[in-house]
């Protein structure tokens, strides 16, 4: 009655819940185990092809435990969903700058994939804060606008397969470059390898994994290829229907993006008529 009621409402509406600190929900927790996963990984990734597979294979399915938990302990929040977009790619562009380095030839096939990964996205999200609202979410796609990124972001199997066999395509690859000849010729040359490797201490190599010499160590010590070669060829046909997804996500945020311009300007009376003189 004496004009403060608005704001005795939104107090004692405070008062009914328990203070919360969402950066340490259990889903958010998640996704920082998987940033100290991820880096651990990445320093073992010059040296240690079987350590560093381990921990960045963990740290991807580690994805669809946060989500779970989101749902289980009701902590779904707006900075969960980009810190899990975020550290996802990240993660990715990591390994293909690793791949571009280790075969130069192929390097601008793995820069532009890193390239479309982060567009695709980036725009995306920014598409749907701008056309959508704020309290819209970026997997919230309308089958009329495109059946193909519902069905992506809608069916939590379509999801998680597509975004699980893409990085194990990758890791295959990743393995490939320590194990085959058919891609690395360098590998056949194990003595030079070896040779050329001799001249910094185990200890240096051991601690400084990202030294040329260490990588040669690690190169000589072969593996074998035929599983990576088996894993390569079961995820290659999921790969490219994820990279053809984020071909049509880019599409359809650019064209969104468009629309959203198109009624702004006419909203401004643009363009203006010419003057009839």
């Amino acid at each position: 009655m004496n004009g403060n009621g608005a704001a005795h409402g939104v107090e004692a509406s405070k008062g009914k819940f328990p203070k919360e600190n969402i950066f340490l929900f259990w889903p958010n927790l998640i996704g920082y185990f998987r940033i100290v996963l991820a880096f651990a990984s990445l320093y073992y990734m010059p040296l240690h092809p079987r350590t560093c597979s381990l921990l960045y294979s963990v740290s991807c399915l580690l994805d669809a435990l946060d989500g779970y938990a989101a749902r289980y302990f009701e902590q779904s929040t707006r900075f969960g969903a980009v810190l899990d977009m975020v550290t996802d790619r990240c993660t990715t562009a990591c390994l293909l700058v690793f791949l571009a380095s280790a075969w130069p030839r192929w390097s601008l096939v793995f820069q532009g994939l890193i390239s479309l990964d982060l567009a695709s996205h980036y725009i995306h999200m920014y598409a749907t804060l701008v056309m959508g609202g704020t309290e819209t979410s970026h997997k919230t796609v309308a089958a009329s606008r495109s059946w193909i990124l519902n069905l992506y972001y809608t069916n939590k199997t379509v999801l998680f397969l597509c975004c699980a066999l893409n990085e194990v395509f990758f890791i295959a690859l990743y393995l490939l470059s320590f194990s085959s000849p058919l891609l690395s010729p360098s590998l056949l040359k194990v003595a030079a390898a070896t040779e050329a490797s001799s001249s910094g201490s185990p200890a240096s190599l051991l601690f400084n994994p990202h030294s040329a010499g260490a990588l040669e160590l690690a190169r000589a010590n072969k593996m074998d290829s035929s599983v990576p070669w088996a894993i390569a060829g079961i995820s290659v046909p999921v790969m490219l229907l994820k990279q053809g997804i984020n071909v049509v996500q880019l599409i359809k945020a650019c064209r969104w993006l468009g629309e959203g311009d198109i009624e702004m300007r006419r909203a401004a009376g643009l363009p203006r008529k010419a003057k009839i003189t």
